[in-house]
């Protein structure tokens, strides 16, 4: 097997496992989270006049769902690996009539056929591929000519100490930490922006803005327990050092993340790049 194949079958065990299960679970807290990014890659379907949009990565479908009423002439596909997600994306656009249908596939390898869209987005979905270059590649094949690409991804870990607070506060009581590579598939994959660009342009995507945007974010404090227990670092750590104190590294990540607790809610910066690009014309 070779490492490209190796990744996907990793991201596939994970996304269409458990993984994809807890994000069903936690669907309403990570749609409050990431509300503000969900409006403005809404933002872009409404004022672009597309009329075919997909939603890379799409999960259990809040942007696919807010950009099909942002733009209603438009006809809404979403893409993605997990079937326990793309379910509840189902569910979700038959409750509210939404014009949308999903597709469970790679969108790296996923064979689009005659499908052709004008606008392609993604709220975090499209830093796992295992070989980006194939993937963007297979996505402009799939894009009208003129066709518009807005996607969000993390930035660093240092510009996301939310995200990374939790990772700090454990390592102390652990003895191997999991290494991350830098361009590797996974959260902060797209971290470095002169990678991102040469990615695209090897793809052979066209006038490339890759612009850093600090965007609020905010959860109800009484989901914090979720996100920690199940969302956040703690289980992947404890995962790799079974030996550790459990209670002593739960405690010490909860308290590090008393400092973004704001009366009854969690806020938070997300340190992203806004991508944007265009399919040649």
């Amino acid at each position: 097997m070779s490492d490209a194949d190796a990744i996907r079958a990793q991201q596939k065990s994970h996304w269409d496992g458990a993984g994809g299960e807890t994000w069903v679970d936690a669907q309403s807290v990570m749609d409050a989270m990431f509300e503000e990014i969900e409006s403005r890659l809404a933002a872009s379907a409404a004022q672009g006049g597309a009329s075919r949009i997909l939603d890379i990565g799409c999960g259990t479908g809040a942007v696919t769902l807010a950009a099909a009423k942002a733009a209603p002439s438009a006809h809404l596909t979403g893409i993605d690996i997990s079937g326990p997600m793309l379910a509840l994306a189902r569910n979700r656009a038959s409750a509210t009539e939404i014009d949308a249908d999903f597709i469970k596939a790679d969108a790296e390898i996923y064979d689009f056929s005659n499908n052709r869209f004008d606008l392609m987005i993604s709220r975090f979905g499209v830093m796992f591929f295992a070989n980006p270059v194939k993937a963007f590649s297979n996505l402009r094949s799939a894009a009208t000519d003129a066709a518009s690409l807005h996607l969000y991804a993390w930035r660093s870990p240092a510009d996301n100490p939310f995200m990374s607070a939790g990772t700090r506060a454990a390592a102390p009581f652990l003895d191997e930490m999991p290494k991350r590579e830098k361009n590797a598939p996974g959260q902060f994959g797209f971290e470095d922006r002169d990678y991102v660009h040469a990615m695209l342009k090897d793809a052979g995507w066209t006038s490339i803005d890759i612009t850093a945007e600090d965007i609020p974010c905010s959860f109800p404090v009484s989901e914090l327990p979720l996100f920690l227990d199940r969302l956040g670092p703690v289980p992947r750590l404890l995962d790799v050092n079974p030996q550790a104190d459990r209670d002593a590294v739960q405690a010490a990540v909860g308290k590090a993340y008393e400092a973004f607790i704001v009366g009854d809610e969690v806020r938070y910066t997300a340190g992203c790049w806004a991508i944007r690009a265009k399919a040649p014309a």
